[in-house]
């Protein structure tokens, strides 16, 4: 058995590989965010802790004592301070926080080439300029501050007494040369940090440490290795079995993802790429990211006054037709590919008439579509066909608009086994088994096939224009 843990934003996942690379058993445990001001987004250490507890001793007792080692998965860009003895300072930073905008620009004054370094642009989602916030307004506890530790790599300290982390979840602090699969010094120093307050770096399939003794005592495992792991994106590639160059996936969830494998570091920061390592060896990965998917139609779900989100899908799918002069711009929280730009928000706008309810809830799967689109056409090397993983891929005529949007085959799978903390099993194994990866990365099963559509793909053309009409004016291109 090989166990995988993901510290997610909602809940940590933990799950169990048996040695024929089958998902055996899964538990969860919620988490809670707070938000205890506008734009803040926090969470207390100490509940990732009892949660994952919580998850672990829910799976099968039998088989967690046969557990040969363990991969971490988890959200990233968190910032987790802890002083010289290890204490936890302050409740740790998410991702989602957008209290850092001005150190943003206050990062990349001080590193001139810091797109060319980290290849990316500095974000307020990013743990970089978290500190520098951190130091600007909470000076007693930045200068407390020994160790900085990303969500997953802080249970990694909990769980083996080791200060490690993996390339992938590390290059989204935006303090490393990701080219180079190391720290910068240069960007480190712009924080006011050096490679002391870091941990040490390790690919996702390497061994950090075994499991404390009293911790595998208490959670009915033996004393056995853990691995890196990897940020949540690079270990869910990892699982969906998205592990070459060529390959990707598109995560339809609260906000969307395309990821593209590639064999070299391949930078577009000007256009809000994201640009990490790999969770596996000699590998990088472009991401186009928008930050409302699923949520931006669910919110317009919630304005039509529909009962549930998948009213809305089954209304438009019943109608099976493109928007009539509805346009939705789905900037709910800012758009990041290929804007970058948080301050952005959504619009409903061509209305008239004739727009009837239906309209407008086809415009939200279009504007959704539209911006994916967008994104995906500033990759690199985009992909010929991308697996697709997430709730939204549930609706049919969604993925039919997505595949002749974007102009790309896509493949829905069986997502029984599929996501972070599988992915982190897999590492696990990949980094204690001496298989290759081949053998233990298998994609799953696909299940449909949507291809792009001449007539769909001319009819969304049109309003895909006229999509860009609003972004242009919004954001002054």
């Amino acid at each position: 058995m090989y166990l995988g843990i993901d510290i997610g934003t909602s809940g940590v996942k933990a799950v169990l590989m048996d040695a024929n690379g089958q998902l055996s058993a899964e538990a969860t445990a919620p988490l809670t965010v707070s938000r205890p001001y506008p734009d803040w987004s926090e969470q207390d250490p100490q509940d990732w802790w009892e949660a994952t507890e919580a998850a672990v001793l829910a799976l099968p007792a039998d088989q967690r004592a046969q557990v040969k080692a363990i991969g971490l998965a988890g959200q990233m860009h968190g910032a987790t301070l802890l002083d010289a003895q290890g204490n936890v300072l302050r409740p740790a930073i998410l991702w989602n926080d957008g209290r850092s905008q001005a150190q943003c620009t206050t990062l990349e004054e001080r590193v001139p080439d810091f797109a060319g370094i980290t290849g990316n642009r500095a974000m307020a989602g990013f743990t970089a300029p978290k500190l520098l916030w951190v130091a600007e307004n909470e000076p007693d506890n930045f200068n407390a501050t020994a160790h900085v530790l990303l969500p997953k790599d802080w249970l990694r300290y909990a769980m083996t007494g080791d200060m490690a982390s993996d390339m992938s979840d590390s290059a989204g602090t935006v303090w490393m040369d990701t080219g180079a699969r190391d720290w910068s010094d240069e960007v480190l120093k712009a924080s006011r940090l050096t490679q002391d307050n870091m941990p040490r770096l390790f690919e996702g399939t390497e061994v950090t440490g075994e499991l404390i003794s009293d911790v595998a005592k208490a959670w009915g495992l033996p004393v056995c290795p853990v691995v890196a792991g990897g940020g949540d994106n690079a270990a869910g590639a990892v699982g969906v079995g998205v592990v070459a160059p060529g390959q990707g996936f598109l995560s339809l969830g609260t906000s969307g993802v395309i990821f593209a494998v590639t064999d070299s570091y391949r930078p577009n920061p000007a256009q809000g790429v994201h640009t990490f390592c790999h969770a596996l060896p000699g590998l990088w990965h472009q991401m186009a990211v928008i930050l409302s998917a699923a949520s931006a139609v669910d919110a317009v779900a919630k304005w039509l006054g529909y009962a549930s989100p998948s009213d809305l899908y089954t209304a438009t799918a019943e109608r099976v037709q493109v928007a009539n002069d509805a346009i939705y711009v789905p900037y709910l929280s800012g758009e990041r590919t290929p804007h970058g730009d948080p301050s952005l928000r959504g619009q409903i706008g061509g209305l008239s008439n004739s727009t009837t309810r239906e309209d407008i809830a086809q415009a939200a799967l279009e504007g959704v579509a539209f911006a994916l689109a967008d994104g995906f056409d500033v990759l690199d090397s985009p992909p010929s066909r991308l697996t697709v993983i997430g709730g939204g891929a549930r609706s049919e005529w969604w993925c039919r608009i997505l595949a002749s949007a974007i102009g790309v085959s896509l493949d829905i799978v069986n997502e029984s086994a599929v996501g972070p903390a599988f992915g982190a099993a897999r590492l696990a194994r990949l980094g204690t088994s001496g298989e290759d990866l081949a053998t233990v990365c298998a994609a799953p099963d696909v299940l449909k096939t949507f291809t792009p559509e001449p007539e769909l793909t001319q009819a969304l053309a049109n309003n895909r224009a006229r999509y860009h009409d609003f972004t242009n004016r919004m954001t002054g291109a």
